[in-house]
């Protein structure tokens, strides 16, 4: 799969980001996603990249919310979960699976995700992707299993009450929030609390 030469070099004037890496591959598109953006799977070890077909999924212009990649252990499978939605709230996921070069269009969408609502950097950790969204004054963390198609939704902690200054990361194999806070002593952001995973539970 990954033997296909660069059509184009990474140098050029098109700024990239990365959406995710896993076993020395990277998933690399557009710093600023667009409908159209191309999706590379890169190998920066032999300078080798694969690029995902177009979706033939969707006829709506939809706007990128998440694209997130990674390994899927027990498919022993590489993924990239994208979701998109349009200004009017609809919303569509779908999932490429790499050993197939395809992409499969989501059905079951929960009514709880069905609404207008934001989304911030997420996280792909063992074939789940995290996201942190925003539905009016309530945020939560959403998982999406790019194995079995399910979704679930955790509710972030009373005590965080920014979204905005909330990142979602791995800690000791487990998901976890990290919440901080800007310090007017200091400058940037300093961490304040740490919150994990467990059992579907948040634990400070």
């Amino acid at each position: 799969k990954l033997c296909s030469k660069l059509s184009h070099p990474l140098g050029s004037t098109n700024r990239y980001g990365i959406y995710g890496s896993s076993n020395g591959l990277v998933c690399i598109s557009d710093e600023i996603l667009n409908f159209d953006s191309p999706i590379h799977i890169w190998n920066p070890s032999v300078k080798k990249f694969t690029t995902p077909p177009m979706s033939t999924n969707i006829n709506v212009k939809f706007t990128y919310v998440a694209l997130q990649f990674g390994f899927h252990p027990r498919l022993n499978d590489y993924k990239i979960v994208r979701m998109m939605r349009t200004n009017k709230g609809a919303l569509a996921v779908e999932v490429y699976t790499l050993r197939t070069d395809s992409w499969k269009m989501i059905e079951a969408i929960p009514p709880w995700l069905k609404c207008t609502w934001q989304h911030h950097k997420g996280m792909f950790f063992k074939g789940v992707a995290y996201n942190i969204i925003v539905k009016g004054p309530i945020f939560s963390i959403m998982s999406f299993d790019s194995g079995s198609e399910e979704f679930e939704e955790f509710i972030a902690p009373d005590s965080i009450c920014s979204p905005s200054e909330l990142c979602i990361d791995v800690y000791k194999e487990q998901i976890c929030l990290l919440f901080s806070f800007y310090s007017c002593e200091e400058e940037g952001m300093v961490p304040n609390d740490l919150w994990v995973l467990q059992e579907k539970q948040w634990k400070q």
